[in-house]
């Protein structure tokens, strides 16, 4: 039973090694390990701070951001909008200087189509008067070859160019 039951003495001894241990760590011990404990905590509470003023910081720049972002979207349709129109406009104005010019070259092109007809016109009748002049001389030397015809001729056209005056006086 001895081995179950301590020896008074011995716990004695062992009530004043606690007893001893336990004042020099209330003394020395436990403020020190207290005042890590409190700074400790005071760091996890400074951190905590630090991350909810990160967190707060983190969504205002996300809310920034978006907005940010809203803008350039914004912009960028305006710039479209914008380059689009100014497509357009390009087109529209290409197309009308195409057209006016189109219009240019078909009229002087029609110009040109004229006065190559008119000189054809020209040149066709220059020949037909050639060729009824040589036909009138031919017709004319072969009727006139008496003299009494060459006379009544130059007396009708006497006669017909007294009527044209005549009826040009009238009129």
């Amino acid at each position: 039973m001895s081995l179950l039951l301590p020896d008074p003495g011995l716990l004695f001894w062992m009530a004043l090694s606690f007893g001893i241990v336990f004042f020099i760590l209330a003394k020395w011990g436990f403020p020190v390990i207290t005042q890590m404990v409190e700074e400790r905590k005071a760091h996890i509470d400074k951190s905590l701070q630090a991350a909810d003023e990160v967190n707060r910081r983190l969504a205002e720049v996300k809310i920034h951001s978006e907005a940010l972002l809203e803008e350039a979207r914004t912009k960028q349709l305006a710039m479209l909008r914008e380059t689009a129109r100014s497509k357009e406009q390009i087109l529209a104005d290409a197309k009308e200087v195409a057209q006016r010019e189109t219009h240019k070259i078909v009229e002087e092109a029609r110009k040109q189509i004229r006065m190559e007809r008119e000189a054809a016109l020209t040149e066709v009748h220059n020949q037909v008067a050639i060729m009824a002049i040589n036909i009138a001389e031919k017709v004319l030397r072969s009727e006139l070859q008496e003299k009494n015809r060459q006379i009544d001729l130059v007396n009708s056209l006497l006669d017909n160019a007294r009527k044209n005056k005549l009826n040009q006086q009238l009129q």
